[in-house]
């Protein structure tokens, strides 16, 4: 089916996003700015990665304080803060990275994961949030326990469990009186994910989404506790997903997020009894639900329009949506079981936008007004020197698609053809940029490098047949995407065509490889970050559930050798003309190390130029913040002698 503008449909209510984009690449322009000079050193590194990393969060019970994950000792630790706002206190101290805090309801302990060295092997933790007495719950070395969520009562905590060599998630619940654990869930086959569990406000029930390798089917699952018997809550023909994200007060109701009604994410209500959804929203962009208010008579949820994410509170009995007066970015509720204070009162949500990062903000619904409860922008960085990106809509190679991207402009950049532009490529691949705050590419713009950030096909956003525009073609047409955005900013009249980069991490990585090595005339330099290069080998060495992903969503590499040969970049360095820099985590269960090493020395061993760092103590990504300034540094050190931006007449970092 070829999909052209009708893929970005709006509704009337977002006519005014359709407006601010950009199709000709010649109104593009640079902002002129006396002020800011390329190479400012308030862009700096090491000062953009001590501006706080802002994570999860949870309410107190009594709604007086906030539980919130921050790096703002260099490792992602839990800090507590007043609801009102004032000084954060660390709550935990670990050189382990820390997530998913649960706040119990009679206040006396805070439930979280942790890892060690990023190898995803989470353990379930308590800390008490008045000693700050740490107890390691589980100790599975070899088990991952993760999203921890406390029963009504406090007694329970539910969670997903998943040893090293499952590829398939299951639910369990421990009793804390009793120190035993049920096995909600057991048996799932390795092709199906459990995740999400969701109490009943009674605590007998969980509710559950179970989805498919593939990534286009889903359904929501209903087990009693006291059985372990689970029952299917949405039945239906062909495929479509369904995500449960809360339950109504009353127990009769499941708040969903499907693609069931029009091909796009949008929300729901699933009566229990019947197994019906009577449909809340029916958007042709990405509506995703959260949570019911306490008195069960309004709902929240998040519409992501092509990048920028508003925030929405619908009454159930007006059928009226009220829009939260929040500035254009990423918007998202907070709060690890409910976004709402008890009372209902209050609403927790975060903030981040291309001038700041992340922060967590508390709305008042009766005066309309927030308070700002973090305050992640640190280290003498001022927000009047971060560049906004323009949003731009380019037509695919093939012309099947309408692809969406947004481009970074540096100030002050002259159109004399002499420039340098970064492609960008985001992970996943069902993964968006979204107009959200970008450390690196806002110094790499101030150092002179324009920078486009395409969605490809492939990516979440933008509907059910774009998402799945790429399966079993991974490589392929989303590759053609990614060129594409390269023919895009050639021709804004501000780049030397000989002056492209290709860089992007996971997925982005890969995609990254596929592109110096297919289109190899195309580019100056490429940075894939924790890649993986070669099918074969990542299959055969990948976390069990990217096993089953990967089969249901590329094929098996035994019957199609051929398609995943051709796929795998490792197979084509010989084509590769530009140098490259990867970067890699020593415990990386989604792509191993060995994906990098073993492409560097392919590379080599042709003469190739192929410089690259491996974290030791890191895994998916860099948590560290050393590790992220080391990183990020050597890129743009890699960059400025492989391909110099323009000379300004400015003095560079």
């Amino acid at each position: 089916m070829v999909v052209a503008m009708s893929t970005f449909a709006l509704s009337e209510t977002n006519a005014a996003s359709q407006a601010q984009v950009i199709t000709d690449p010649k109104k593009i322009t640079a902002k002129p700015d006396a002020d800011v000079e390329q190479g400012e050193e308030s862009l700096s590194l090491p000062r953009l990665y001590m501006t706080r990393q802002i994570g999860d969060t949870a309410w107190s019970p009594d709604g007086k304080s906030i539980v919130f994950v921050a790096n703002i000792t260099g490792r992602n630790n839990l800090w507590v803060v007043p609801a009102a706002g004032g000084w954060p206190t660390q709550l935990t101290v670990s050189d382990q990275r820390q997530s998913n805090p649960a706040w119990s309801p009679d206040g006396k302990w805070i439930a979280y994961q942790s890892d060690y060295d990023g190898d995803e092997q989470w353990d379930i933790f308590f800390v008490s949030p008045k000693t700050g007495q740490v107890v390691n719950v589980t100790k599975t070395r070899e088990i991952a326990e993760e999203s921890p969520t406390w029963s009504p009562d406090g007694r329970y905590l539910a969670y997903l469990v998943k040893p090293k060599t499952s590829s398939s998630p299951e639910i369990d619940v421990f009793d804390t009186v009793l120190r035993d654990v049920k096995h909600i869930t057991s048996g799932t086959p390795p092709e199906k994910l459990n995740s999400n569990p969701i109490w009943s406000k009674d605590g007998k029930r969980i509710v559950y989404t179970q989805d498919e390798a593939k990534g286009t089917n889903s359904n929501i699952f209903v087990a009693d506790v006291a059985t372990q018997k689970s029952t299917l809550l949405t039945p239906h023909e062909g495929e479509s997903l369904h995500s449960a994200n809360d339950i109504s007060p009353d127990n009769s109701k499941v708040l969903l997020t499907s693609n069931a009604a029009n091909g796009y994410q949008n929300v729901g209500l699933l009566d229990v009894a019947s197994k019906k959804i009577a449909w809340l929203s029916k958007e042709k962009w990405e509506i995703a639900a959260r949570h019911f208010s306490p008195d069960g008579k309004s709902v929240t949820w998040e519409a992501n329009v092509d990048g920028n994410t508003e925030l929405h509170i619908h009454h159930l009995a007006t059928s009226k949506t009220t829009t939260l007066p929040v500035p254009k970015g990423l918007n998202f509720f907070g709060g690890s079981e409910s976004s709402f204070t008890r009372d209902g009162s209050r609403l927790l949500y975060y903030h981040n936008g291309p001038d700041g990062p992340t922060d967590a903000w508390v709305y008042y619904l009766a005066t309309g007004k927030s308070t700002q409860v973090t305050h992640s922008l640190m280290a003498g960085v001022p927000a009047s020197h971060f560049v906004e990106p323009f949003l731009v809509h380019y037509p695919s190679r093939d012309g099947k698609w309408t692809i969406s991207a947004f481009v970074y402009v540096p100030r002050n950049m002259q159109r004399n053809g002499q420039n340098a532009a970064i492609v960008y490529i985001h992970g996943g691949p069902t993964s968006q940029t979204v107009n959200s705050f970008n450390r690196f590419i806002q110094h790499i713009v101030n150092q002179g490098y324009m920078v486009i950030a395409p969605n490809y096909r492939g990516s979440t956003g933008y509907g059910k047949e774009f998402q799945e525009a790429n399966l079993f073609d991974m490589g392929g047409g989303d590759l053609q995407d990614v060129v594409a955005a390269a023919d895009f900013v050639k021709q804004t009249g501000f780049l030397d065509p000989k002056k492209i980069i290709a860089m992007g991490g996971s997925y982005g990585g890969y995609m990254t490889m596929m592109a110096v090595t297919k289109a190899p005339e195309v580019w100056a330099a490429g940075v894939p970050i924790v890649p993986f290069v070669n099918w074969f080998t990542e299959m055969e060495n990948e976390d069990p559930v990217l096993q089953q992903s990967d089969r249901a969503t590329m094929g098996d590499p035994e019957k199609n050798p051929d398609l995943f040969r051709d796929r795998s970049p490792f197979f084509f360095v010989d084509q590769i003309k530009a140098p490259l820099l990867l970067l890699a985590g020593g415990h990386d269960p989604r792509c191993p190390k060995e994906e990098t090493i073993q492409v560097v020395e392919a590379i080599k061993e042709r003469g190739g130029v192929a410089d690259y760092k491996i974290y030791e103590n890191e895994g998916h990504g860099f948590s560290k913040v050393e590790n992220q300034i080391d990183a990020y540094q050597r890129v743009t050190d890699f960059l400025k002698a492989h391909v110099p931006p323009a000379d300004c007449g400015c003095k560079l970092n």
